[in-house]
């Protein structure tokens, strides 16, 4: 729809005019879309006494989709009867008319309109240079357009000041007031993706839920998340049909009014912030969140959060996490996995490796050796070797960093966990 029409505000607003008599006349509407036009079918069976009568009523009723007059909706189209609701990330639209009302030319005239919210005050006309003169029965316009970014009160100025033919300057203004009420209610979770210290990476899904708290129902045209520098961001709302990709909420994406829909997304840090234990600590910036909808007839609107912030997980002075471990491995032999020790100190360590033996985990090798300085901020790779004596789910523990500097001692127990198998045995027993 192309064409948008007009409705009155001016008996809903709140108005405050002047007393003096004035020679122009100020009007202001709204602009919006308009509604398709219901109506109420009635109907009986062919037996009850008005026969037929309903159906011929409806047939020549020009408001009626012809061949299916039972259905509710229309083909006319019906302009707004009142002022209607303004939500947050909407466009406000409002058309501005003087109309000369004299029988005398009137020059310098200065049409001027503010929107004043609760925080600020903004000029929204698009020319500020007056009209030369207007002659009696001619007027001027206006349309103004705005998005809304704050909920609450909102207050629409117009001012007209002007000058008579005797060369009296005239003033005057009207108030428009209006609520600007909340579309969307966004409920943000994160969660780390790993387990204590076992992590390969330091992913972080972010789970964004939306409610419709309007009246009416809105077609989710996209929402996105905008990380910030320090993360790749990957959406987890499609799902793979062969060579296409279907959102999982189906190809008509329409949410009703207090429903409520859950998006997900996968945050990673970027390899030059993940290498920096440092940096990714305390509170980080995570990104936001950019919602576009549309209302009736394609009406749209938009909303961004704020940028999205979380606590990320505190490791410590020493964070020790693996880099290779296999899912499965064989009874009592030997596997490797490789581990990275990253200093997350301000202070240069260091450190000497233990290996301590469980009841279920041995370790192979030399207990007790140096690996050097570490400075801050930096990594340090390490292959161990070790066998299971016990079949099933076993968790590997054991290990244990001790900084000689400061004499301090870092246990780590339940790093991860290993399928341990027995291969001599078949499936089938």
């Amino acid at each position: 729809m192309q064409v948008k029409c007009q409705s009155s505000a001016a008996d809903k607003m709140d108005v405050s005019q002047a007393k003096q008599e004035h020679l122009l006349a100020l009007k202001v509407m709204r602009l919006t879309k308009p509604t398709l036009f219901t109506n109420m079918p009635v109907t009986c069976e062919d037996r009850d006494l008005p026969g037929d009568l309903f159906v011929r009523l409806m047939k020549d009723d020009p408001s009626t989709v012809k061949g299916a007059e039972t259905l509710i909706l229309g083909e006319m189209l019906t302009l707004p009867q009142n002022f209607g609701n303004i939500f947050l990330g909407e466009t406000f639209s409002s058309y501005i008319n003087v109309h000369n009302d004299s029988n005398q030319v009137v020059k310098d005239i200065l049409v001027k309109a503010d929107l004043q919210t609760s925080s600020q005050r903004l000029n929204l006309s698009a020319s500020n240079s007056a009209v030369s003169e207007l002659k009696p029965e001619c007027c001027i316009d206006d349309v103004i357009h705005h998005e809304v970014k704050e909920i609450g009160t909102h207050i629409l100025v117009c001012a007209v000041s002007y000058t008579t033919q005797t060369g009296e300057k005239l003033y005057f203004r009207k108030f428009f007031k209006f609520q600007v009420l909340k579309p969307l209610d966004v409920k943000t979770k994160f969660y780390n993706a790993e387990s204590d210290l076992s992590s390969v990476t330091d992913e972080v899904f972010l789970e964004a839920q939306i409610q419709n708290i309007t009246t009416s129902p809105m077609f989710m045209e996209k929402v996105s998340l905008e990380p910030s520098m320090m993360y790749n961001v990957t959406e987890l709302n499609n799902v793979s049909a062969g060579s296409e990709s279907e959102s999982t909420f189906g190809r008509m994406s329409y949410l009703q009014p207090l429903d409520t829909r859950q998006y997900l997304y996968c945050l990673k840090p970027k390899p030059e912030f993940a290498e920096k234990a440092g940096v990714i600590k305390g509170v980080t910036v995570i990104g936001k969140l950019d919602i576009v909808w549309k209302t009736n007839l394609g009406e749209r609107g938009r909303l961004q959060t704020s940028q999205l912030q979380r606590m990320a997980p505190g490791y410590g002075d020493v964070r020790l996490s693996l880099e290779l471990i296999p899912d499965t491995v064989s009874l009592e032999e030997p596997f490797d996995i490789t581990c990275k020790i990253t200093n997350c100190s301000e202070r240069t360590m260091d450190l000497v490796l233990e290996m301590c033996n469980t009841r279920s985990v041995h370790w192979c090798g030399v207990s007790g050796r140096q690996l050097g300085k570490l400075s801050p901020s930096a990594s340090l790779s390490i292959p161990l070797k070790l066998l299971s004596s016990v079949q099933g789910l076993q968790s590997i523990s054991g290990l244990r960093l001790t900084d000689t500097f400061l004499k301090r001692t870092y246990e780590y127990d339940d790093i991860a966990q290993v399928c341990v198998v027995c291969p001599y045995t078949s499936p089938e027993s």
